[in-house]
């Protein structure tokens, strides 16, 4: 190449498509637009041989371009780190959480301080919204989390689900599933954990009867207008084929008996298997159909251990989720449990569940005035027992926790700061901002909303009752569960994990801590060693169902459904 007399530079220009310019980090660019001003004699005629290689050739060409922007891709998978806020419920950023403005000098890549420099490879797949949703940043001291004693889990003592059934119980299976004349129908009101208690009381007492059952019918919840069906919620074939060997379930009613008026009823109260047989199997045989509604506590709690071994397998085995809602459920388990061991708290400061329960949120006076009028206005909503005035109801331990409470609860048990909650509820009475006690102190809160990517909780939009078994799933899945009252979701929970291995489970002693919330003579170290006193045998352990008369098999499955390691056989 032969040089001009006035030795100037001929310059060339190739165009290069944008993604490649964007995937080159600004070191790149500079040192592209910043040529050393000496050059070797071996660079120059590198370069002459390469540009004429390249340019004669124009397949090489383009696999050359092809490989630059290859690893100009590659490198901007690698450095991609986007941070998603570990304050979602809070009402402003702690600072080292505010982004970075990007310019030329990062374009392409954002910086976290807070996140390690050992990144995964996996990650440069995962996409923008998705490490939003599964980030859960970790701040400091982040790293001391697991080392807490807060998660130390309660002895078991060795027991395990234990489904044998006796041989009488065998024995009068095939004449109840070779049964067609009999069609038990039910139908269920109420919320996802008030239906899910009827639903087990139906399958045992088709059992009773030696009835079919057809699917119970859910009422749509006047409250919520949730009109799902059995199959939106559950999954009915897992359902049915679980039941195979207890109590034949159909669909529908067959063909023979479309036509049959059936015979409706309503039990009492705490009816025994002897009561529903006197009370309706002759004309059940006459007529051939049964209705029953409103069975919620209707049943007996205290029944022969092969019916209460039926509620255990209904409830901890054949109720479960309809697969979109089970799989949704896991997923936001698994974002919560990918930093570590996580608290769900199940949260009753509802508006509704204050005036019901006859107490007073107690943050201020404004949202105390709102329940108050309320009450006034519907007298009939109060179902706790109205000749006691609310400081009486709130001593004998009637009335949920509000924010305040529940957090002094938890410091006093020994939650860390850094701790991960989850929270599961309706929306409290004054948004929001009845959460910022809790939010203050333990900043790492996020609901389903917080944690669902777009558009994963919009085909359930509407949806109470599903909306409420995706609480189910992931504070079942928890380490820890505590609930601020009691309650259906809390029971059933409070079963389940103690069928999947008493797994820990906080049961807020009310009455006897809330003297010394309000004694602030008390030094923050002896406050704490007096809650958890009063908590060292409320954190789930295995407890006897026999203990006390009327206790459900659900919320207390031993003895009748567990048993210790060397009886057990489920």
């Amino acid at each position: 190449m032969a040089k001009s007399k006035n030795n100037a530079k001929k310059l060339s220009y190739i165009s290069v498509p944008s993604q490649i310019i964007n995937s080159i980090s600004s070191s790149s660019l500079q040192s592209l637009l910043d040529s050393p001003k000496k050059s070797s004699r071996s660079t120059n005629r590198f370069f002459f041989f390469f540009t004429n290689s390249i340019f004669r050739r124009p397949r090489l060409w383009f696999i050359t371009l092809f490989l630059f922007g290859f690893l100009g891709m590659l490198k901007l998978g690698l450095t991609l780190n986007i941070p998603f806020s570990p304050h979602p419920c809070a009402t402003t950023l702690p600072q080292n959480m505010i982004s970075t403005p990007l310019s030329k000098s990062n374009l392409g890549v954002v910086r976290d301080n807070n996140i390690k420099d050992e990144v995964l490879l996996a990650k440069a797949v995962v996409s923008h919204v998705e490490l939003r949703a599964q980030g859960l940043d970790k701040v400091e001291g982040d790293g001391d989390v697991e080392k807490s004693e807060f998660w130390q889990q309660p002895d078991g003592l060795g027991y395990k689900p234990c489904l044998s059934f006796s041989r009488d119980y065998r024995r009068a299976t095939d004449g109840v599933l070779k049964d067609r004349r009999r069609y038990l129908m039910v139908v269920v009101s109420g919320g996802l954990n008030q239906q899910r208690n009827q639903i087990v009381d139906a399958v045992v007492i088709a059992r009773i009867l030696g009835a079919a059952l057809v699917v119970p019918i859910l009422q749509v919840n006047v409250i919520w207008g949730d009109e799902s069906e059995f199959g939106d919620i559950f999954d009915l074939e897992h359902f049915k084929r679980v039941l195979a060997n207890d109590v034949r379930v159909v669909s529908a009613l067959p063909s023979t008996h479309l036509m049959t008026k059936p015979v409706e009823g309503s039990p009492p109260l705490h009816v025994t298997p002897s009561w529903i047989r006197s009370r309706y199997l002759r004309r059940f045989n006459r007529e051939g159909v049964l209705l029953l509604r409103g069975l919620d506590s209707r049943l007996s709690k205290d029944l022969s251990s092969d019916l209460q071994k039926l509620r255990c397998k209904v409830a901890f085995n054949a109720l479960r989720f309809a697969q979109p809602v089970q799989e949704l459920g896991d997923r936001i388990a698994e974002r919560m449990k990918s930093k570590g061991p996580y608290l769900a708290l199940h949260l009753r400061m509802e508006k509704d569940v204050w005036v019901r329960t006859g107490c007073l949120p107690g943050l201020s006076d404004e949202l105390d005035e709102i329940v108050n009028n309320e009450r006034i206005e519907r007298p009939e909503l109060l179902t706790a027992r109205s000749n006691m005035t609310y400081h009486e109801r709130k001593m004998a331990g009637l009335c949920p926790l509000n924010a305040v409470e529940v957090t002094r609860l938890l410091k006093g048990l020994g939650a860390p700061k850094n701790a991960r909650m989850y929270w599961a509820g309706g929306q409290p009475l004054g948004g929001k901002e009845a959460l910022l006690p809790l939010i203050q102190e333990f900043p790492h809160f996020y609901s389903k909303e917080d944690l669902a990517l777009p558009g994963e909780l919009q085909p359930f939009a509407n949806k109470a009752s599903i909306m409420a078994a995706i609480d189910y799933i992931v504070s079942e899945k928890s380490d820890v569960f505590m609930p601020s009252h009691g309650g259906n979701m809390g029971h059933a929970i409070q079963g389940h994990r103690a069928f999947a291995g008493h797994k820990k489970y906080i049961t807020p002693n009310k009455r006897h801590m809330l003297p010394y919330f309000h004694n602030s003579s008390l030094s923050e170290q002896e406050f704490n060693r007096i809650i958890k006193e009063l908590h060292q045998d409320s954190l789930g352990q295995p407890e006897l169902r026999t203990i006390k008369a009327g206790r459900d098999v659900t919320k207390y499955p031993i003895p009748e459904c567990m048993c210790n390691d060397s009886h057990a056989n489920s």
